[in-house]
């Protein structure tokens, strides 16, 4: 008898993390609009409204440091992808402000995936 795969554990544990950090921006005052849009160049967790700005946010899930820190994981690269998928999120929706910022939020987690560490990191481009 053929066996189904299980989910992908990383997918699983992406997918809580980005639940927790849209949980605590909507908490914070953010208007989530969109969450894992995906294009050519990459994918955008979450897109949000707060303050006639948009936000394009970058979620980083971890269990343990064994591979480091969350954010640590958001490297020149993986931000180069978040900046060209933005820039195309934005020809596709004119109609949103141009004003905008990339922020990113790490989130650490114990084995029962009760959360160890929460941070909400604005405007990591700069």
């Amino acid at each position: 008898m053929k066996q189904f795969p299980h989910p992908n554990s990383r997918q699983r544990l992406g997918k809580y993390g980005e639940d927790l950090a849209a949980e605590y921006l909507t908490k914070h005052g953010y208007l989530i609009i969109e969450h894992n849009f995906k294009a050519r160049y990459g994918e955008l967790d979450l897109i949000a409204l707060k303050n006639k700005q948009l936000i394009f946010i970058e979620v980083k899930t971890r269990i343990g440091t064994a591979y480091g820190l969350p954010e640590e994981a958001i490297t020149k690269r993986k931000l180069d992808e978040v900046k060209l998928t933005a820039a195309y999120y934005f020809t596709l929706h004119p109609e949103l402000p141009s004003f905008h910022r990339i922020d990113a939020v790490a989130i650490l987690l114990y084995p029962d995936r009760t959360i160890k560490d929460f941070r909400h990191i604005e405007n990591i481009t700069q």
